[in-house]
Formats: structure tokens, sequence, C-alpha cells
């Protein structure tokens, strides 16, 4: 039996979900010291409930998940809003490293699947989908080179790509905020960092609340504005005969708009309140997501799946750990990079964020993270996959 949840009954379970996750976090003390996000806490319980159901009652679910697309553009718009170019110009190297460690993580990701492949006597087809494919493109890459694998002789194909980043997309949720927790730890990054945000919101004056609550209707209209010029822009970017993500075109804008906007009159530009709607928005996309995850797609995986995928896990802690963190400057800025490459190295950039949003929400803001991350995760990774990818299956 299919049981159909529609647009608005979708939007209330994840929703409740979320604050079922917040509800958790704040009573289970080891969510919330390795900055699990709220939405993956309570998703997960929902989705281990409907396997359940799919299990022992045969029951299967759809569900519409329009408001998940339009919060994700949101969010992004908003990461837009807060980019400053001159902070941009100061971090155009870092800009470049982190795209070569991308890169680099690509070739990892297929290399390791094909060699765990060949020492299990497995496929390497079947190497390449558990590879880069599934990890860091995600379910949009898997469902694009699943049917291309099939061509290839891979029976199954798109079904174990799907299944893969499923895994993926819950296993980078889950690492990267205790990693970026143990790092900054360890390193001694950011001691006085939770005392120092707690008497700033402390001391911040009834007068600031009411002015920043004023602006939210402007901060509304200015996302939404950013929203529909960025399809324009995302068309045009389509007529180069590349794909991009839906949201590039809405985070461009909002970057613009941002910065001429300081210029023509600074202030006029909600930031504040752009950022407080966009922090909203993801965890809505984020519990939409993680409740529309079937993980009895993953109950099919014979052991040598799951062992391809145990191996791209340990990969991508060692990665993020030892590579991101080390290159990226081994600070802060360096320990949130890790947790976000985490997010979208395993499943989508979204999850990035969220990893990012859990570690600064606890500690501070990273103007560095939350630039880099948007900007190689979703317009450069992509590209950077597919060619990597086809290069990979050309060669077995």
């Amino acid at each position: 039996m299919t049981y159909t949840f529609d647009m608005y009954q979708t939007l209330g379970i994840a929703v409740v979900m979320l604050l079922v996750g917040e509800w958790l976090r704040k009573r289970i003390t080891i969510l919330q010291k390795y900055c699990i996000p709220a939405p993956v806490i309570g998703g997960l319980i929902f989705a281990l409930i409907m396997t359940m159901a799919y299990g022992f009652g045969g029951f299967d679910f759809k569900y519409d998940d329009t408001v998940k697309d339009i919060c994700m553009v949101m969010f992004f718009a908003s990461v837009g809003f807060q980019a400053d170019l001159k902070v941009l110009k100061s971090g155009g190297i870092s800009l470049i490293i982190f795209l070569v460690i991308i890169t680099a993580l690509v070739f990892a990701q297929n290399g390791t699947s094909l060699g765990i492949a060949s020492l299990l006597g497995v496929d390497s087809k079947v190497g390449l989908a558990t590879g880069s494919i599934p990890m860091l493109g995600g379910h949009g890459t898997a469902g694009a080179f699943g049917p291309i694998l099939e061509d290839f002789g891979l029976t199954g194909a798109t079904a174990i790509c799907t299944a893969a980043a499923t895994y993926g997309l819950i296993a980078g949720s889950i690492m990267g905020g205790p990693l970026a927790q143990s790092l900054i730890r360890r390193h001694h990054l950011l001691e006085k960092a939770g005392s120092e945000a707690a008497s700033v919101t402390e001391t911040e004056s009834e007068e600031t609340k009411r002015y920043s609550l004023s602006g939210y209707a402007s901060a509304a209209y200015q996302l939404a504005i950013s929203m529909g010029l960025g399809t324009v822009v995302t068309w045009l970017l389509s007529l180069t005969g590349l794909k991009f993500p839906k949201y590039i075109g809405a985070l461009i804008v909002a970057l613009l708009m941002r910065n001429i906007g300081d210029r023509i009159k600074p202030g006029r530009i909600r930031t504040e309140e752009i950022n407080g709607l966009g922090s909203i928005s993801l965890n809505i996309f984020l519990g939409i997501a993680m409740i529309t995850l079937k993980m009895w797609q993953m109950a099919a995986l014979a052991l040598p799946m799951l062992l391809l995928l145990l191996a791209q896990t340990v990969l991508m802690f060692l990665f993020a750990r030892f590579i991101v963190f080390n290159f990226m400057g081994r600070d802060y800025d360096a320990a949130v990079l890790a947790a976000g490459t985490c997010g979208f190295g395993m499943g989508a950039t979204p999850n990035a964020m969220a990893n990012m949003q859990a570690v600064t929400g606890k500690y501070r803001p990273s103007v560095k993270a939350y630039l880099l991350v948007p900007i190689v995760g979703g317009m450069f990774s992509d590209i950077i996959n597919s060619l990597t990818i086809t290069m990979f299956i050309n060669m077995i």
C-alpha cells in the first residue's frame, strides 16, 4: 500500500520532526556536544519509523517535496547576501587551494572504490557506483550516471548509486560536527568562543531587537527578488551547455545585490534578518530531505557494497581531518571547512551548510567557510566530478 503526503503534510511532518530533534538535542548531551544538526536527529527517527512500516507492514510512502526546493534556493540566496566582496578578495588564494583539494577528493574517492572492488573481486563498475558518483555527487549525480553504468552492463546501477547516496547523506551529516568539535578542542582553536558569543547575546539591547524584527519584511522581499532574478541567471548559465544547480543564480544575484546595495546606501540590505530567514530555510530543507529518505533501499546492499561504503567513510574522515584541515590553515575556519567537506563530500552542499551551521552556532561564524563551500560545492564540484567520472568510466 502506498500513502502519499501532499506538500503541506510533508512540510508539517518535517517541522514536527525538526522540533523533536531540537528537543532531543537539548536533553542528550552527546548530540549537542558533537554538533549533530537537529533536522538530522528528528529526520532519521522518522525515516527509521517509516522503514519499519515498510518492512513489517508493506507500506510505501511518497512525498511532495516542492517546499524543499524553495527552501534550498532561499537558503543559498541568504548565503549570497552574506558575501562581502572585500572579504572575498582577501580569500582568493584559499578558494584556489580548496578547489584543488576537492579535485583531489574526487580522484581519491574513485581510486579507493576501484581499489577495494579489485581486492574483493567485484566488478569495477560496482566500485564506481560507490565512488564520487553518489558520494561527492549525491542523489542528483547518482540519478544521472546510474543509467550510464547500466548501459555499460551493470544491472541495477541506478538503485546501487541511489542507495549509496542515501548512505552518504546520513554518514556525512553525522560525521562533520564531531570532527570539527574534535579539531577545535584538540588544537585549542577557540577556547573562549562560547562565552564571548553568550556575552554578545546578553548585552544586545531591546532597541536592537525591535529594529531587527522590523526588518524581516524587507529581508523577505529582498530574498524573493534575488530568487526570482536568479532563475534568469541560472537559465543564462545553462546556455553554456554546462549544468548548474538551480540555486546558483539566486546566490549570484544576492551577492550582487548585497555589494551594490552597500555601495549605494550601507544598511539597505538586511543581512542579519536575511541570515535568520536563511537558517530557518536550511533547517526545513534538511528536515524534508531526511524524512523522505527511503532507508530500506540500503537493506539490499550486499556485504561487498557495505565494505565499499565503509571504505568511503574512512576516506572522508581522514581526508577532512588531515588534508582539508592542514592545507586550509589549521585554524578555526579550517575546522569548520572540514565539517562542511564531510557534508558535501558524502552528500550535498545543503548538508555541508547544516554541518557548519551546527558548529558556528555553538561557537562563532566563519565567513571563510560560508563563502568557499557554496562556491566550490555548488558551482565547481559537480563540473569536476562529472568530467572525472566520465574519464574513469572510459578507463574501465
